[in-house]
């Protein structure tokens, strides 16, 4: 993994947003390869990308530190969150996947992605 540090372009919609971060960790070190292939463009299942589509997400980004993840995910700024995500996890093959990647997270099985992405909450930021 390159540790060099390296900045991430950011889409810029026409209207408000709002972004929420969420945090996961994977079982363990040996999940690493196979949770980065499993998100690889061609391997992530389109179902799941159009669900998240669906229901409202804009964007989402997953970042990796070893085995910890943090996902961003930006939305219009009226997104319910609960409501969006109660919805995602009946659209199809949404709870297959999450119990497809339930193998590699320090999670339980059956959960929803909702339960498994736990909230991060802002403790600065830095606008003028």
């Amino acid at each position: 993994m390159n540790t060099t540090p390296k900045g991430y372009t950011v889409k810029r919609f026409p209207f408000a947003t709002k972004r929420f971060v969420r945090t996961l960790t994977l079982r363990d070190e040996s999940k690493i390869d196979e949770y980065c292939s499993r998100h690889a463009k061609g391997n992530i299942w389109q179902e799941i990308i159009d669900g998240l589509k669906e229901v409202g997400v804009l964007e989402m980004e997953i970042y990796i530190r070893g085995t910890e993840l943090v996902m961003i995910v930006e939305t219009p700024e009226d997104f319910d969150w609960d409501s969006a995500m109660s919805r995602l996890a009946t659209l199809p093959r949404q709870q297959e996947w999450e119990d497809y990647m339930s193998e590699l997270q320090d999670a339980e099985a059956g959960a929803s992605s909702s339960e498994k992405w736990l909230p991060m909450e802002r403790m600065f930021y830095f606008y003028d």
